[in-house]
């Protein structure tokens, strides 16, 4: 809810948006972990294109003896590397797992903690608004009550002038001023004071 005549129409802003603990590993973050965890497979990728450079500049050069060695080094290590995944995710399948049940519970906790922050941000935001509410209705009725004060305060000095002018019609007078009242009603007046507000 937003408090009336606020014409805002964007998302209120989140105390939740530059927080880390709220969004996943980012991708370097990811990389630097499984190069730590299996540091054979770019070892294995840096041998291949060693291999395919040092293939490459000999081919420049006519050597056909280093190509042919160089080629078959490229092979070896991309057979090393090969090697190095198979074995490297059969020693790591079991933590793997545990990794993967680790994750989403801790997934499941930070999404449970970032709904009832959330939760716990609205309260406070809708305990704000009725506050502000409250403040909002607690002016305006002040101004109804001053408007009607000084309705009332220039009506009695119309009568006390009628008195003192002695003026037979004095009665004539409160009547009118009572009867306007009277016909006005409570919440006519109301809304009539408030509109004259706002002008």
């Amino acid at each position: 809810m937003s408090v009336p005549g606020n014409i805002n129409t964007a998302p209120p802003p989140s105390s939740f948006d530059n927080d880390p603990d709220f969004y996943q590993e980012s991708r370097w973050a990811k990389l630097r972990r499984r190069i730590i965890e299996e540091p054979l497979i770019p070892l294995g990728c840096a041998l291949t294109v060693w291999a395919l450079y040092e293939a490459s500049t000999s081919i420049k050069k006519g050597d056909k003896h280093r190509t042919n060695r160089m080629f078959r080094r490229r092979i070896y290590a991309q057979g090393f590397t090969i090697f190095a995944m198979l074995g490297g995710s059969i020693y790591w399948e079991a933590d793997r797992k545990r990794r993967q049940q680790f994750e989403g519970l801790s997934e499941e906790k930070k999404k449970k903690e970032k709904h009832e922050a959330w939760i716990r941000e609205l309260e406070v935001r809708e305990e704000e608004e009725q506050e502000l509410r409250k403040l909002r209705d607690k002016i305006v009725r002040g101004q109804g009550r001053e408007r009607k004060e000084r309705m009332l305060a220039q009506g009695k000095e119309g009568v006390r002038s009628e008195v003192r002018e002695g003026g037979g019609g004095t009665e004539n007078l409160v009547k009118s001023v009572i009867e306007e009242d009277e016909r006005r009603g409570p919440i006519l007046g109301a809304v009539r004071d408030l509109w004259e507000m706002r002008r």
